[in-house]
């Protein structure tokens, strides 16, 4: 499998996670990959030849023996099905839903009221920051967070005992949450299951990297 992406090994930014949930993926798998840079400074992802793959011009796509795929979710969901189903992709189609559900979940509750607040506190300077959004979805991430907690009260994994596809995409996102220089109300059962996925060495080798840049 080829992996086009923007990842550099010594930086954990707001565009390089959906490349973190693919790499993670990958090294869950255990599967061998060719990583090609091509976003960000690169600037493979606005050739012609990189747009015939992805006419969006994002990262990441993955080539696999010819078979093009570009969305972070829809890779991890393929690459999942293909190389670890019955464990990361659970066979039962509730385990599935279940997962699958909290993938989707990230990304209509949890990503977008978390992209704006750690573009402006680490990406974005002082005097630049757009804070009255950050506290605006500060508090709506904290209101999520909430859920997340209740839910991880009862579960190891957001499906349960077994780590899944599932925990992909929200052990990204705590990778930034948990780490971001701002005030939060603790979720113990969270930043449980927080440490838990840094028990992880692939957690540990392509998300939890310090300091946040």
């Amino acid at each position: 499998t080829r992996c086009l992406s923007d990842w550099s090994s010594d930086v954990c930014s707001s565009d390089l996670i959906n490349v973190q949930k693919v790499l993670w993926c990958c090294a869950e798998l255990n599967l061998p990959f060719e990583r090609i840079d091509a976003g960000m400074a690169f600037g493979v992802n606005n050739t012609p030849e990189y747009r015939k793959m992805n006419p969006n011009a994002l990262v990441p796509v993955i080539n696999d023996d010819g078979f093009i795929l570009w969305e972070s979710h829809a890779i991890v969901r393929y690459l999942a099905r293909k190389h670890g189903h019955g464990g990361l992709s659970p066979f039962d189609p509730q385990g599935y839903a279940d997962a699958d559900r909290w993938m989707d979940w990230y990304a209509t509750t949890i990503w977008p009221q978390l992209q704006p607040v750690f573009w402006n506190l680490i990406r974005i300077a002082p005097d630049k920051r757009n804070m009255p959004l950050v506290e605006t979805s500060t508090k709506k991430v904290i209101d999520a967070m909430a859920i997340a907690d209740a839910h991880l009260a009862s579960h190891a994994y957001v499906t349960g005992e077994k780590f899944t596809i599932g925990d992909i995409p929200l052990g990204c996102a705590l990778a930034r949450w948990l780490n971001l220089p701002l005030e939060r109300p603790s979720h113990p059962n969270v930043e449980t299951y927080y440490r838990r996925l840094q028990t992880r060495p692939a957690y540990r080798q392509w998300v939890n990297i310090l300091p946040l840049t």
